[in-house]
Formats: C-alpha cells, structure tokens, sequence
C-alpha cells in the first residue's frame, strides 16, 4: 500500500501534544534482481540465475527445463510438484529456490538409473497401470518412494495404531497408504491401483532399494 506524503501544511502543524509530528512515510519501489545460484539435481550441479522469490518448481521447470515435476494448483494442495530434497518429499511449489541450495534435490528424471532403467516405483506404476492422464504420476512416484522411506525409518503416520509400536512396512496395508499418500490427488481417481503399485514395491524390494 502507497501511503501518500501528507501536505506541506499539515507536515509542519504542531500535533495536540506539542511533540514533532513523524516524518510522511513512502512506499519504496526496490526491484530485486536476480541472483547466482547453485544447486545439486539429481546428483548434478546446476548453476541458474534466480530471482529470490523464485519457487523451487519454476527454478527447476522454466531454468533447468526439467518439467517432469508438474505445476498443479501453486497452493501445495495437489502434490503434483513433489520433490525431495535429502530424501524427504517436500512442495516444490511453496519451497523457495534460495531456501534449496545446500541440500540434495532429486526430481522425477533423477529416480531412473543411468542406463534408463527404471526405478522399481516407476515400472510398478506402469504394471499396474496407477495412471491415466499421467499429470500428477511424477508427484505420485516421487512421493511413493519417499514415503516408504518414511517408513523404513519407523515414522508412524494418523492411520497408525498409537497401542502398539509400528513396526515399518510389515504394518503398511492399504488404510496405512491411503494416508501417507493423501497429500496427492489423482483427478482421474486411479488410487486403488496406486496402492496397489505401492504395495508391490514395499513387499517385493528391502529398505533402500525403493
């Protein structure tokens, strides 16, 4: 808001309480321009120029042009952007570029091997068919195998029963998934075969392979 510098007259009239009346205030126009950044994706270090409200998805999206991370809703409500940054799933969308510099970023390209090979999550989504449009997948899978890490670490979610200790992926059944996945909508509603591809991923690989 522009507050307006009051008149000459009213600056210099002396106030009810005989003290000195405050100096007009002005909005400041200050342009911030774009500053150097470095970030480690998907075990590379890229150098982009940034503006410092940049969000982490626009740096990755219109300055890297690695657009396998989707822009949703840009209110963290869809988790179409997910991402990790040191193997926590985070909104890409409400995450600041600046605030992304000192840690390890994996997208939706960085979870396939070298060669191409496909990460367990990703070849479980296509068996089992856990996409139709295909726009919020890349969230989905990032988040899937970040979430089983959660997991194997013993972090217990709202599903979990608070009367006994969880015990990692041999406690995760569907209502467990359905949970720690809620923070991804699927518009085309393919949830039951993304818990299913979740499911075979956390039976058939051991901690750290997925």
């Amino acid at each position: 808001m522009v507050i307006k510098a009051a008149s000459a007259e009213a600056q210099h009239r002396p106030s009810s309480h005989g003290s000195v009346p405050p100096e007009p205030t002005f909005a400041v126009l200050d342009p911030l321009t774009a500053v150097p950044l470095r970030l480690h994706v998907n075990g590379v270090t890229r150098e982009v120029s940034v503006e410092p409200w940049t969000t982490l998805l626009d740096a990755l999206r219109e300055r890297m042009k690695l657009t396998g991370t989707k822009k949703g809703c840009d209110h963290g409500a869809c988790g179409a952007c997910t991402v990790m940054i040191d193997g926590r799933r985070v909104l890409s969308c409400l995450t600041l570029a600046l605030s992304a510099r000192d840690g390890a970023i994996t997208t939706i390209e960085g979870l396939a091997g070298s060669d191409g090979t496909l990460h367990p999550m990703q070849r479980a989504f296509v068996e089992h068919d856990a996409l139709q449009c295909g726009y919020c997948t890349p969230g989905q899978i990032v988040s899937a195998v970040a979430m089983l890490a959660e997991v194997d670490q013993g972090c217990p979610s709202a599903a979990t029963d608070p009367s006994r200790p969880f015990t990692g992926r041999e406690d995760l059944d569907e209502h467990e998934i359905r949970e720690r996945m809620s923070g991804n909508l699927c518009r085309c509603a393919a949830y039951q075969n993304i818990v299913a591809a979740v499911r075979e991923v956390a039976e058939t690989t051991a901690p750290g392979d997925a």
